[in-house]
């Protein structure tokens, strides 16, 4: 018998207990029908393979700290270029990605 079947079977049996029994018990069976559905809620929740997303070392969102390597880039590599032309502007873009590769690294 299928789950869908068996609830369905177990259904129709509280309603004709629920017709018996009268009004005065209702409650009590309502109650135990709704913790038998909670429980199987509960069980294909555990059942389901959680979906695990990739995850830096902390909490901290990635996106403040990519405009803001970005802020920082323009303005020193400019300067790097001015006064020490292509060796400098390499050696700050050879920073930068070092600085957010760090920071995405997870921590132990």
């Amino acid at each position: 018998m299928s789950e869908q079947q068996e609830f369905r079977h177990e259904l129709e049996a509280t309603l004709a207990a629920r017709e018996e029994m009268g009004p005065e018990l209702e409650p009590q069976l309502v109650d135990r029908f709704a913790d038998r559905i909670e429980a199987e809620i509960e069980r294909r929740a555990e059942a389901r393979p959680r979906r695990e997303f990739p995850r830096s070392g902390h909490n901290a969102p990635m996106i403040p700290l990519a405009l803001g390597s970005l802020g920082l880039a323009i303005p020193l590599m400019g300067i790097a270029g001015g006064t020490a032309g292509f060796p400098g502007v390499l050696v700050v873009c050879i920073a930068i990605v070092l600085v957010n590769l760090f920071w995405a690294l997870p921590r132990r």
